[in-house]
């Protein structure tokens, strides 16, 4: 009988050391924190705001402290589903939108706002179509920008009670209708098939203006190369005159040889084929009256004979 006491009491005393031993681990574990980087985390103290845990080590009072969800101190991209906004007039779009976000104040972060990531996407619904609903359709899809910064500023002053700093915002993507899409293709082809000719007439126009000066510029060297050919055979033939009359000149010829050189130019005037009738002239008789005293002949002097008709050798009758 007593060594069965001995036996329960052994097993109770162990039991009592188990439940120590366990508690006391429980309670250094509940006691030690370690926040990763980038994190924090909120403290309440029975129910109450603490204080706000930073990276590292950190101890807390078992069953009194309690631990938040950690929060995430990074910078967040958050991307929102893509909404359907009305613009000026009256045209349905589907804007896709980026938000940069991050979390400056844990403590706000977590008591301000149930759910600052709902809070946001909802914000920037509301501030888009307040947005977009004063542009009309060209000047949303070319006015990114100027959508993107007013977005910002309304978010980031809305948002700062929150714990939650937005640094950019962007529209993703901004797609008409379908409808819309058709006629703004069909506007770009037919402004580029319009750019097309007349590029197209430009370039015939410049093509005829190039002829045309091509053309004016031959036909004025052509006429400069003309006006010189004609000054330069001019200038030969006044030469070779002078050159011929000079060389006469020099050469002081008598009426002998003058007189002969006149008879060997008269068969000159009978060549030619189409040659029927020529004249002699009336010097002929003086030329062979010349000739005659040069070879010693003598002969009285009398007045001139009249020109004398003689047929060519192709002449008959």
């Amino acid at each position: 009988m007593n060594d069965a006491g001995q036996i329960v009491s052994q097993v109770i005393v162990i039991v009592v050391i188990a439940a120590v031993v366990i508690f006391a681990i429980v309670t250094l574990y509940k006691s030690i924190r370690i926040i990763p980087q980038a994190t924090a985390g909120v403290v309440e103290r029975l129910g109450r705001y603490h204080k706000t845990l930073t990276p590292g080590l950190n101890l807390l009072i078992p069953f009194i402290d309690r631990l938040r969800p950690l929060i995430d101190l990074r910078e967040q991209v958050i991307t929102f589903p893509p909404q359907p906004v009305i613009t000026e007039d009256n045209l349905v779009v589907s804007i896709d939108t980026v938000v940069y976000l991050q979390v400056t104040d844990a403590r706000a972060a977590t008591y301000e706002i149930q759910n600052y990531l709902i809070g946001v996407e909802q914000l920037a619904t509301t501030t888009l179509r307040n947005v977009v609903g004063g542009l009309n359709l060209e000047e949303t899809l070319t006015s990114r920008d100027a959508i993107n910064g007013k977005l910002r500023i309304v978010l980031d002053e809305a948002t700062g009670k929150w714990g939650i700093r937005v640094g950019r915002v962007e529209l993703k993507a901004i797609d008409p209708p379908h409808s819309i899409q058709d006629a703004m293709e069909k506007q770009m082809r037919a402004e580029r098939d319009r750019r097309a000719v007349i590029l197209t007439a430009e370039g015939t126009k410049q093509s005829a203006i190039l002829n045309a000066e091509g053309a004016r510029q031959a036909a004025i060297l052509s006429a400069e190369g003309d006006a010189k050919a004609a000054v330069l055979r001019a200038q030969g033939e006044a030469e070779a005159i002078t050159t011929v009359f000079k060389a006469i000149h020099d050469g002081d010829p008598d009426p002998k040889l003058l007189a002969y050189q006149y008879l060997l130019t008269l068969p000159k005037l009978a060549d030619g084929t189409a040659n029927k009738l020529w004249i002699v002239p009336s010097e002929l008789t003086e030329a062979m009256k010349g000739i005659g005293s040069a070879f010693g002949q003598k002969s009285a002097p009398g007045p001139a004979s009249p020109p004398t008709v003689a047929a060519s050798p192709g002449q008959t009758g």
